[in-house]
């Protein structure tokens, strides 16, 4: 962290002339100077984090651009694998960012400009765009996000809810059973609610992980042992998931009646999704590179492929691009999972930053005014001075002189 400048208010320490040593003291008794402290270098970024997101949001790209291609029986079955932790990993490494939020003035502003903002912008521009593009109902509603924008909302949600968290015992545990609870009925699709409980674990979880938990991940043999959960979860999701369990589960926005089964059977299933997911996500992290790559710096900007991305599946969607044969083969469901991972890969570079910069980090200094702050010692001044008037004895009034008349 740099070292703070010193306010422009603050009065200028005036150079002194240095004085003469008393007569009586010795050389020996003079103090050595002492040596100037370097200033403290700024906190670097970790580039581990930045290549998780870079390759997590290559995930989520290609998941939503082959989801038209689940007749073909891989691609079901990678849609529901990546399904099951792509979401998990990005609400993860939020949590562990958002250790340290507080409700002060320049995080709660962040909180505003960078998620309540764009939510309200895309919301308006996707709920438009569905209108003009995919010919339907004009409807704009703020309470029920459309699309991508739900995590906009769940993460605001999470956020506002840290210092909770922080503060009561057991947060995983209690997390977990509210995650669980709020799968035995259909809640209000009104705020994303089913998502913003069901999904809030994993956000608890990173604001409890520490530095020294991800440094197990970046061993060497931490990357084999991830290498083979994640080849045995996928030959595991086809050969047995696929058949039984639908994508609906993995989206954690239908409860139980919703999903047909009774509260005991669903509670199992949420249950063993959430520890599905928190292994995925861990052997995913395994496989992340952790040194500066070309690509690190895209990391930085996974908000932006997240946001814009879906103007291009769903324009495939209402174009009918979808319906090409050759598509639904499975050279063609990996082809389209490739320009999806491209598609995500341009979204994130600085010439699209640059463009779109206005609607996910807008500059919003004119909404905001001075930190109100409440005026605590002007009105404690009051409260001394009127105690100290009411304690003080009565003194007489003194006589005034008399004019004595001249003469």
């Amino acid at each position: 962290m740099s070292t703070p400048q010193s306010s422009a208010f603050e009065p200028l320490q005036r150079p002194q002339a240095a004085l003469p040593p008393p007569a009586s003291s010795s050389p020996t008794d003079v103090v050595p100077a002492q040596p100037v402290q370097p200033a403290p270098r700024p906190r670097e970024r970790d580039p581990f984090f930045d290549n998780a997101k870079f390759f997590a949001i290559l995930l989520v790209v290609a998941g939503h651009a082959i989801v038209n291609l689940r007749d073909v029986r891989v691609a079901h079955a990678l849609y529901l694998f990546v399904y099951t932790f792509h979401m998990p990993v990005f609400i993860i490494i939020t949590g562990y960012f958002s250790r340290r939020f507080t409700f002060s003035g320049g995080k709660a502003r962040k909180l505003l400009t960078n998620l309540a903002v764009p939510y309200v912008v895309f919301e308006t521009a996707y709920s438009t765009y569905h209108w003009a593009v995919g010919h339907s109902k004009f409807e704009i509603s703020l309470l029920d996000p459309y699309y991508l924008t739900w995590f906009l909302l769940a993460l605001f949600a999470w956020r506002l809810s840290t210092p909770v968290w922080q503060q009561i015992r057991f947060p995983i545990v209690v997390a977990v059973v509210i995650s669980l609870l709020s799968g035995m009925d259909q809640l209000p699709g009104a705020l994303e609610m089913n998502r913003v409980f069901g999904l809030v674990p994993f956000y608890v979880v990173g604001l409890f992980l520490k530095p020294e938990h991800f440094e197990l991940l970046k061993r060497r043999s931490a990357r084999f042992i991830g290498a083979i959960v994640l080849l045995g979860g996928f030959a595991f999701t086809y050969l047995v998931v696929d058949r039984h369990l639908s994508t609906e589960w993995v989206y954690w926005r239908s409860g139980n009646p919703t999903l047909h089964v009774n509260n005991l059977v669903g509670t199992g299933v949420r249950m063993g999704l959430l520890l599905a997911a928190a292994v995925l996500v861990a052997a995913f992290l395994t496989q992340v590179p952790r040194k500066q790559r070309w690509f690190t710096s895209l990391g930085s900007a996974t908000l932006y492929a997240y946001l814009l991305h879906g103007f291009a599946t769903k324009l495939a969607d209402y174009y009918g691009w979808y319906d090409a044969d050759v598509l639904h083969t499975i050279p063609g469901v990996l082809a389209v999972a490739a320009a999806g991972a491209v598609l995500a890969t341009l979204l994130c570079t600085p010439p699209v930053r640059w463009v779109m910069h206005w609607a996910l980090e807008p500059n919003m200094t004119f909404a905001f005014t001075a930190l109100r702050r409440p005026k605590m010692n002007l009105y404690a001044g009051r409260r001394r001075a009127a105690r100290k008037k009411e304690a003080a004895p009565e003194q007489p009034a003194a006589p005034s002189p008399e004019r004595t008349p001249a003469g």
